[in-house]
């Protein structure tokens, strides 16, 4: 699978009828942060946080800035609390297939080809596959078309009754993994495009497995293992979810890579036999 372009997430604007301040303190409580604390970080002082918060005072851009810096606010939200001061948007948000973010593309995908024969790939904010290599392809195999196109989603493929699910033997533990995953990100971007999502894969149907579908292993894991079944093999990964670091574009910010290691030597050595 090639790099796609990505439609852009819904931006969580400022509140009906608020400001920056309470947004700001709003961020501070979600992160348990006091206001001398944040003043300290800052290099501000707790009253002109209050006054801040509380409207008595309106902060600069660069002050926005510091204070979403070190509440570790995200870089869509970072705008939002931009436009509530007053002050334009920061921040571009550069579609994934403009020339600009040509090095970008080439580099992710060098990145997850050379991981092959394992599984990668790449998803933006709201879980669309952006990129995937053929070790993706090769778990995806029968999955029918119509949750493949046009924009395949990650949570979508995975959690569908038609789609992985019933090859996962350890499906509860995932799902829930998977669940939980999501619940974080609503919290942190409180996204109404990831919010639908979430109640739209938390209310599909379980599939039935045939008894001794999750059986004890003799396997110390190391990680909540994804464990699927292949070709009538079962496999078992762990992943690992890399995100860029100081990015200075909303849609490369919100760009995520998943790899999928294996999780024991009987799944690395049939992967590499596939390649063989």
């Amino acid at each position: 699978m090639t790099i796609a372009a990505s439609s852009p997430t819904a931006s969580a604007a400022a509140l009906p009828g608020k400001g920056v301040g309470p947004l700001l303190r709003a961020w501070r409580e979600r992160r348990r942060i006091s206001q001398l604390e944040l003043a300290l970080r800052a290099d501000s002082s707790a009253r002109h946080i209050s006054f801040i918060e509380t409207g008595r005072s309106r902060p600069s851009d660069e002050m926005v800035l510091r204070l979403a810096e070190q509440l570790d606010v995200p870089v869509r939200e970072r705008n939002s609390l931009l436009l509530a001061a007053g002050y334009a948007p920061r921040y571009p948000e550069t579609p994934l297939d403009d020339p600009a973010l040509d090095a970008l593309r080439d580099g992710m995908e060098r990145l997850i080809r050379g991981y092959e024969p394992y599984p990668a790939l790449v998803v933006d904010a709201a879980y669309t596959v952006v990129a995937a290599n053929r070790g993706i392809a090769m778990l995806l195999e029968g999955v029918p078309e119509e949750l493949m196109a046009p924009a395949p989603n990650a949570m979508r493929l995975t959690l569908h009754p038609e789609g992985l699910a019933p090859r996962i033997r350890n499906l509860r533990e995932w799902r829930g993994h998977l669940l939980a995953q999501m619940e974080r990100e609503i919290a942190l971007h409180r996204s109404d495009r990831l919010r639908a999502l979430y109640e739209e894969v938390a209310a599909y149907p379980v599939p039935g497995q045939p008894p001794g579908a999750e059986p004890a292993d003799p396997v110390a894991y190391f990680a909540l293992p994804l464990r699927i079944e292949h070709d009538g093999r079962l496999l078992s990964f762990v992943s690992s979810i890399s995100t860029f670091n100081t990015p200075m574009d909303v849609t490369v910010a919100e760009l995520a890579i998943e790899t999928f290691l294996p999780a024991d030597q009987a799944t690395a050595k049939y992967l590499h036999t596939l390649v063989g």
